[in-house]
């Protein structure tokens, strides 16, 4: 089996607390996600640090960069760790720079240090799709629904996610 390409680009999933300068930070590695992939024994995947940033400061050259990798990788299915904020462009952007891929996107509302429930349930809810989808496109896996980019959207005032 074809390993999954993990990208991870940091967003709230990741954040862990600085105790110096008292705020959340996203840090440099991807500490959250291995300590969830270390429970999916079966899953073949290459888990890459990408990019370290809140999705609020991601550009336009960020989500060049991440395509570029996606596009350069062997592997067919791509998840990426991204944050909620600005999931919705960089799954616009991806689709309409790369074909003929699996790519899903994913992320938390709430860092994976303070409570790990949800980040934990969106990971293996994205992994679980990418396992048996086999139709490229650009997709979204969050609070249990799976769907095209342009059919699932944040609700900011319900705080989740739902169908357009």
């Amino acid at each position: 089996m074809e390993p999954i390409l993990i990208l991870n680009t940091g967003g709230t999933f990741n954040k862990r607390y600085n105790p110096l300068k008292g705020e959340l930070e996203v840090p440099k590695d991807a500490l959250a996600i291995e300590s969830i992939l270390q429970y999916c024994p079966n899953t073949a995947y290459t888990l890459v640090n990408l990019i370290h940033k809140d999705s609020l400061e991601m550009n336009d050259d960020d989500r060049e960069y991440l395509a570029q990798a996606i596009k350069t990788s062997s592997s067919q299915k791509v998840l990426i760790i991204h944050g909620t904020d600005t999931m919705d462009k960089t799954a616009s952007f991806l689709s309409l720079h790369v074909k003929n891929k699996i790519i899903t996107l994913t992320g938390a509302m709430v860092p994976f240090s303070i409570d790990p429930v949800e980040a934990t349930a969106n990971l293996m809810l994205a992994l679980g799709d990418l396992h048996v989808r086999n139709e490229a496109g650009v997709y979204i896996a969050m609070h249990g629904k799976v769907a095209p980019h342009t059919q699932l959207f944040k609700n900011r005032i319900k705080g989740i996610f739902e169908p357009c």
